[in-house]
């Protein structure tokens, strides 16, 4: 059954599209991500404009990551107060990303900076990710114990100026460095069409010192506040939000991300990461291959600027 794409001038077929954001919002409930590093790229890799694609999977991960924070929120897996400071800063990355989206589509630059930008970012994330959860796993299965940093051990980010308390994580740090991350993931994410979870969480747990059962859930309300914002912003500024794109994948994605948050509960946090570094870690080589690869089709048409 195929569907019309008024944006994306194009057709394709539903139950691909549904599929398809269904499985990615499973990701997003078993991983803590928006589940847009993934999403994304498939579009494009299907033949979607990348601007396109950018701007209307914001709507999708806003819909399966709601649904994943509210599976959280009602077991007591949200840190609000943590969540409002990283939502403030993400949205004021996302204006930033927004803009320079608008000035790279203008100079006709997008496709190439969003090619190189999903193979820098996700090969360095995900390296780091894999390397970690290996070692973690290797010490498991030798029996060698492994004492984790309490959350209110003293490190460097206590030396910081305003320092605020967050009960439900149980830290004593400064405000500056999670104001840093909210910014960065909110110029990212919005720039990249990704939520930033797969940043977010291992940020959250290796800098911040957050504990894991407050993390995901965290994350998520981070996601959902800040890519709304990012739709919106796109939706008025560059006007490439596909309606119907977005609203085919967010049905699969609302859905699948309530299967996700409940499949999470059965696998140890080093098994997640490890699954996770594996899939950031493809998408990069897969860009990596379409930098390097003559497309099937060199030429291309697109209209860069109208009557004035």
């Amino acid at each position: 059954m195929q569907v019309y794409l008024p944006i994306a001038e194009l057709s394709m077929n539903l139950f691909f599209l549904v599929g398809i954001g269904g499985a990615v919002g499973f990701l997003s409930g078993l991983f803590g991500v928006g589940g847009g590093f993934l999403l994304t790229p498939l579009l494009i890799f299907s033949g979607v404009p990348a601007p396109v694609a950018v701007a209307s999977v914001t709507g999708q991960v806003v819909a399966a990551s709601t649904s994943g924070a509210l599976s959280h929120y009602r077991r007591g897996g949200i840190d609000l107060h943590l969540a409002m400071y990283l939502v403030l800063s993400g949205v004021l990355g996302a204006f930033g990303g927004v803009a320079t989206f608008a000035v790279l589509r203008d100079a006709g630059q997008l496709d190439l900076f969003i090619s190189v930008g999903f193979l820098v970012l996700l090969g360095f994330v995900g390296t780091l990710m894999l390397n970690e959860a290996i070692r973690a796993i290797i010490k498991q299965r030798k029996g060698v114990v492994v004492r984790e940093r309490l959350p209110n051990q003293h490190n460097w980010m206590h030396r910081l100026p305003m320092r605020v308390r967050f009960k439900k994580s149980r830290l004593y740090i400064s405000v500056l460095p999670v104001l840093i991350i909210g910014l960065f993931i909110g110029f990212v994410g919005s720039l990249l069409g990704i939520g930033g979870g797969f940043i977010m969480v291992p940020a959250l747990v290796y800098l911040l010192r957050v504990p894991g059962n407050v993390v995901i859930g965290t994350s998520l309300a981070q996601v959902v506040a800040m890519m709304a914002a990012t739709t919106i912003l796109h939706a008025v500024q560059s006007q490439s939000v596909d309606i119907m794109l977005a609203f085919c994948l967010m049905v699969g994605g609302t859905a699948g991300a309530q299967f996700g948050a409940s499949a999470g509960k059965h696998l140890r946090g080093e098994q997640l990461r490890g699954l996770l570094a594996i899939l950031v870690l493809a998408v990069a080589i897969r860009f990596g291959l379409s930098l390097i690869l003559a497309p099937a089709d060199p030429f291309s048409m697109a209209v860069l600027g109208g009557a004035r």
